[in-house]
């Protein structure tokens, strides 16, 4: 936590509010002049905490990005598919969001957006041990030709529907768009349905598999963008909303940071899937707790490898430290958590002073912050 607390709360400022992606806008739209506008009001979290500032900054980093932003995404990314898929004449196509936004865990003002662009009837892959298998009709066709047939469709469709936006087509699993008239950086994924086992006895979309493109390793993978939503979603509310305040506060604590920490969205939301619910949700009256316990869990998880070591992504896919790197992200995180929180008891000890874990744990677990 090298940079001061002010740096700090200017970065995140900044973040919310959209300034450090104000770059793919172009500098004449309506969504730059808009984002300029809104760059000096303050929001309500700015106004909180009084004079200590590493409360001030801990409320701000749990904080959802304000709706408008969300809203702006969302619609943005309806654009792009209303072209798609009038331009995109081989395939009948479906669209979803998936990741961090829909989720509303995404921490940027401007925040990219993905958007699954998925086969719709013409061709899709089915668990054949399901009960409804007898029901589907067997392709000779393969989901990688399907597939890379896509992308060159859509390629070239972007580009047209949007002369001046740019379309990068060297990612391996997306295509990105932005700039021109768009508000946001879109990340377009050619992908079709896997009906799971599960799918095919239950019908909800959290249960259905996605396979998505991976171009340069010429492979297909399967994911499960909606069932991670809903699992995470269903615990969020078991903690009163503090579980999303949770991965916000990790996900603005590595952002600010001066370390390297190799853990990306996705698994940093995983990591506290497995937090202690009951104590997130104390945060529904006393914020701070919120933090107490996120520092207790990545320390407890760091301390106990062995255990962490079993901890499994929430769609049950893999495990959640499945490299080196990953769990040298976990000591980092888990440090700059350290340093925050003794920070913020710090300002809540009647002396000032830095008091124990265990006392600052108290005194976190029992703070109002109006």
């Amino acid at each position: 936590m090298a940079r001061n607390i002010q740096e700090r709360i200017s970065s995140l400022k900044e973040r919310r509010k959209g300034a450090d992606g104000l770059v793919v806008l172009a500098a004449d739209s309506a969504a730059y002049n808009s984002y300029q506008r809104k760059m000096y009001l303050p929001e309500a979290w700015e106004q909180r905490a009084g004079n200590r500032p590493y409360t001030q900054y801990a409320l701000g980093a749990m904080q959802e990005v304000e709706p408008d932003y969300t809203r702006i995404g969302m619609q943005t990314a309806e654009r792009i598919a209303n072209q798609l898929g009038k331009r995109v004449g081989g395939f009948n196509l479906d669209f979803r969001l998936q990741g961090s936004v829909p989720l509303n865990v995404h921490i940027r003002g401007v925040s990219d957006v993905d958007l699954l662009t998925l086969i719709d009837q013409q061709f899709l892959s089915y668990d054949p041990t399901g009960i409804k298998s007898n029901t589907y009709w067997p392709s000779s066709d393969t989901s990688l030709d399907q597939l890379t047939q896509l992308r060159r469709e859509e390629e070239p469709a972007l580009k047209n529907a949007f002369p001046r936006a740019t379309v990068d087509t060297t990612g391996s699993k997306a295509i990105k768009i932005f700039g021109g008239s768009l508000a946001r950086s879109v990340d377009v994924v050619p992908s079709h349905w896997y009906d799971t086992a599960d799918y095919q006895a239950s019908g909800e979309l959290h249960d259905r598999g996605v396979i998505i493109l991976d171009r340069k390793a010429n492979r297909t993978v399967t994911n499960y963008p909606f069932k991670h939503i809903r699992l995470v979603s269903d615990r969020d509310v078991l903690a009163a909303g503090g579980l999303r305040k949770a991965i916000r506060l990790c996900k603005n604590a590595k952002a600010d940071s001066d370390r390297d920490i190799a853990l990306p969205s996705f698994d940093i939301a995983a990591i506290m899937f497995h937090a202690n619910q009951a104590a997130l949700q104390t945060g529904a009256v006393h914020e701070l707790a919120i933090l107490a316990e996120t520092q207790r869990h990545l320390d407890y998880l760091y301390s106990h490898r062995e255990e962490a070591a079993r901890l499994d992504v929430p769609d049950g896919t893999r495990k959640i430290f499945d490299t080196e790197a990953k769990f040298q992200g976990l000591l980092s995180l888990s440090c700059e958590m350290d340093e925050l929180f003794k920070a913020v008891a710090a300002e809540h000890d009647l002396f000032g002073l830095a008091p124990s874990i265990d006392r600052g744990r108290q005194l976190l677990n029992e703070a109002r912050v109006q």
